[in-house]
């Protein structure tokens, strides 16, 4: 069924004016999701600190530069085992580290170096933060350092914690009552969980509605793919579902823009999450998808939607649906078999994906590839933060280096062939982590350039296994399919972190780890089928047949049908 009607956008057009203004109105919710994700790098950045005193000080001195400014104690401040001295009003000497403080017994000058007795003490009066680059985060408004670091250090993975329970959970959702009902309830809850957040009075609370904002971003921008990818043809459908990625990256600029003109996180995130408000006053006015209302046997209403389709395409279709899609027939039996089979359309689950043994080892190689292309993207970010210079400028370059990769993936996907370019980016990466563990640590500039490589190799991988998942599942199971992909990919993104610090039992573990699975996942690559200009399908049968010589035979036996209904098309009115 699936297969003829999606014939209609060789009359209605690909990419006409009616898609484009559905298009860029839902990616452009798509910039917030990519703010959401990355909001955090600046919320909960933790400053150089050190323990507090007990009075007020007047003088602070550290290695020998002594100042009544803490401004200047911490333009000299170079590592986490500095210690600052402070002379309080009444005299007191104090030794202040990140996580300790003692006070000098019998000192009466100022000395950086004392070889006297001391009593140690723990930070019960708090901790003074170096403000010079931000007025304040999460870690300086709720103490978030020495034993409560770990604090700080969670909120990225629960937050991606979040992302995983919202992409399998709004993804299945989103097959059972449609995609609009689900694209409108995830934009109204970025926006009021986005700014709900900076509002929280606690760390616990901050955590639980950032947990709930992740669980509507990603349930967005999951169904968001789906929903362009069924409103766009074939001839579109490659660089529509890309640019979406690219929205994304403009989000993470977007951050490090803000970011750079706003030091006050609560203020930040409230200025982040306004952008999200355009969307929500006419997102309503976005219609289902015709392949979900084909799905659920509302003819009628495709009808409707192909007739809005054609005024705003300026194109008229002599032609009606049922001589378009074969499943579809009018009359009298049709709405008897209708009618019968309503009540037995069956709710599908994610066991559906291993419903034969074709489908599940399909399943299990997207899974693998969803985790290694978020595994390899965060593991390439991670490591590149060492690059110095501006952090607010590095963010925004990190996203501006997504853009060409996704334009490279858009070019190899039209011409090469989806498998035929994810493979190869799969593997390049794993060589290039192989290159890396050869490259002298002295060579820094060489370590850059090749983790800079490395993550633009696995972006055009991790861009382009949205569409290929899409492409790959029918649409009764489709927004699952990259529910549950994009589930397995936080799970990546959520062991990235922990994979870093392995470089700590050998530098370069975290590498070999990326180029092993990269090389798994490229191998696993090479057996799925090619999608490049198959039409969506519909049915689990069409979908196993991918690839086959079975598929050949099904499109033969419907080009039969469906040629008929093409001549009428070109008959003049």
């Amino acid at each position: 069924m699936t297969q003829s009607c999606e014939k209609l956008f060789d009359y209605l057009g690909h990419f006409g004016r009616f898609q484009a203004c559905i298009y860029f109105a839902s990616i452009f919710q798509a910039i917030s999701c990519g703010i959401h994700y990355l909001a955090s790098v600046f919320i909960a950045i933790t400053p150089n600190h050190v323990c507090n005193v007990p009075g007020n000080i007047s003088t602070f001195l550290l290695a020998n530069s002594s100042s009544s400014r803490i401004e200047d104690a911490w333009a000299l401040w170079t590592s986490a085992r500095d210690y600052l001295v402070v002379q309080l009003e009444n005299g007191e000497v104090w030794e202040l580290t990140q996580c300790s403080r003692a006070k000098r017994e019998d000192a009466f000058n100022l000395t950086y170096d004392y070889e006297g007795p001391r009593s140690m003490q723990s930070c019960l009066d708090g901790y003074l933060y170096d403000q010079t680059k931000l007025e304040s985060s999460i870690v300086t408004d709720w103490d978030l350092v020495c034993e409560r670091a770990w604090l700080a250090k969670l909120a990225q993975p629960t937050f991606m914690l979040g992302v995983l329970f919202g992409a399998v959970i709004f993804g299945d959702i989103a097959d059972r009552v449609g995609r609009r009902p689900v694209m409108w309830f995830t934009s109204c809850g970025q926006f009021l969980f986005g700014v709900a957040v900076a509002f929280t009075f606690d760390y616990y609370s901050f955590v639980i509605v950032r947990f709930l904002l992740a669980m509507v971003s990603s349930g967005y921008l999951v169904v968001v793919f789906v929903y362009v990818t069924e409103y766009v043809g074939i001839k579109a459908r490659t660089w529509a579902s890309m640019h979406v990625h690219a929205a994304f990256a403009v989000g993470v600029m977007i951050v490090a823009l803000v970011g750079y003109l706003v030091r006050t996180w609560w203020i930040y995130q409230v200025l982040l999450s306004i952008t999200t408000l355009p969307f929500i006053i006419f997102c309503w006015l976005l219609p289902e998808t015709p392949f979900w209302l084909l799905s659920q046997g509302r003819h009628e209403e495709v009808e409707k939607l192909i007739n809005v389709m054609e005024k705003w395409n300026n194109i008229r279709t002599p032609c009606k649906l049922s001589e378009l899609c074969p499943a579809y027939q009018d009359g009298p039996a049709s709405e008897i078999m209708e009618k019968k089979n309503t009540p037995s359309v069956k709710k599908h689950n994610v066991l559906d994906l291993f419903c034969t043994w074709t489908m599940a080892r399909r399943t299990f190689s997207i899974w693998l590839i969803w985790f290694t292309g978020s595994l390899g993207y965060y593991v390439f970010s991670l490591s590149s933060v060492n690059l110095g210079g501006n952090e607010y400028l590095n963010l925004f370059l990190f996203g501006a280096v997504e853009l060409p990769s996704y334009i490279v993936a858009c070019l190899g996907m039209d011409r090469l062939g989806r498998r035929n370019t994810l493979a190869p980016f799969l593997l390049l990466s794993a060589v290039i982590c192989g290159l890396i563990m050869l490259i002298p640590q002295d060579f820094s500039v060489l370590h850059i350039t090749a983790s800079m490589l490395g993550k633009f190799s696995i972006g055009v991988a991790f861009g382009l296994i949205y569409l290929y998942t899409a492409e790959l599942y029918p649409t009764i199971v489709r927004s699952l399919a990259v529910g549950s992909g994009s589930m397995m990919c936080r799970i990546g993104s959520v062991v990235a972190p922990f994979c870093v610090y392995l470089a700590d039992v050998w530098v370069f573990m975290p590498q070999l780890l990326v180029g092993l699975m990269a090389l798994l996942t490229g191998v696993l690559t090479l057996m799925l089928p090619e999608t490049l200009g198959k039409p969506l399908t519909s049915t689990m049968e069409e979908a196993a047949a991918l690839g086959t010589k079975r598929e050949r035979r099904m499109e033969k036996e419907e080009t039969t049908f469906s040629d008929v209904a093409l001549e009428k098309l070109e008959v003049p009115v």
